[in-house]
């Protein structure tokens, strides 16, 4: 769907050993250890980096960590065709920007001619700016991992939410529409992941649920797109709208 945005360079196929702090992975590569940039400060789904296989891209030169840590998988390390689940959410921007350019998300922006990104709206920065009219804000969550059953689970995730910036995005973004334009809060995934649902209720997450609530009565949209990672490229799976109040 779309073709496939092709890596410069070939990912490099390597293993987490730890995560000793938020920024760093210990990766083991061709016999040799490095320490390798982590590209999400938060919580990864519910496993302990012990032995979990990963795609490592090189860093430009002059940075202090010579690789990234692109991709995991929760196959064993010895399995011949891993899955692939992409964690580097400050390149999802890029990757969405590529498939809107392509034309290959038509069912979500039809003829999305112009895409201006980093615009601002209210007290926020809006991802995407459509045709100069229609708002697109991305989220790439990696809190909930389909991590069960994994010999390195640990349990529930129990990360924080940034509440304040996501109230603020679905207000922002809600009071947006009007006069023909169109408001979308995207989910992406660097993997197939299942369609989207509200969780149980939560104390903590009880002001996002209300504050998407309140965008989605104003007509804000809710839609979800599924990406596949490789150490060729990034393909476009399937995006759907959501259905979740």
């Amino acid at each position: 769907m779309g073709g496939k945005l092709r890596f410069a360079r070939r990912l490099e196929e390597g293993l987490i050993k730890s995560r000793p702090n938020r920024f760093i992975m210990e990766v083991q590569l061709n016999g040799a250890r490095y320490r390798c940039h982590c590209p999400s400060t938060g919580r990864i789904g519910c496993i302990r980096f012990e032995d979990i296989p990963c795609l490592l891209s090189a860093a430009p030169e002059g940075r202090k960590t010579p690789f990234t840590v692109e991709a995991i998988s929760l196959d064993p390390p010895g399995a011949r065709k891993k899955g692939w689940i992409g964690i580097n959410q400050t390149k999802m921007n890029d990757y969405v920007a590529f498939f809107l350019r392509r034309r290959a998300m038509d069912g979500m922006f039809p003829r999305a001619e112009t895409v201006a990104r980093e615009v601002k709206l209210g007290g926020s920065r809006i991802d995407f700016l459509i045709n100069g009219r229609d708002y697109l804000e991305v989220k790439m969550p990696l809190k909930d991992l389909p991590c069960e059953g994994h010999p390195m689970y640990t349990g529930p995730n129990d990360a924080p939410v940034d509440f304040e910036r996501m109230v603020r995005h679905f207000a922002d973004v809600g009071s947006a529409i009007g006069g023909g334009s169109r408001a979308v809060f995207l989910l992406c995934y660097l993997y197939d992941a299942p369609p989207f649902a509200v969780p149980p209720p939560d104390v903590r997450a009880a002001r996002i649920v209300n504050a998407a609530r309140e965008a989605s009565s104003r007509g804000v949209e809710h839609w979800q797109a599924n990406f596949a990672i490789d150490p060729a490229g990034v393909s476009l799976i399937r995006y759907f709208k959501l259905h979740l109040f």
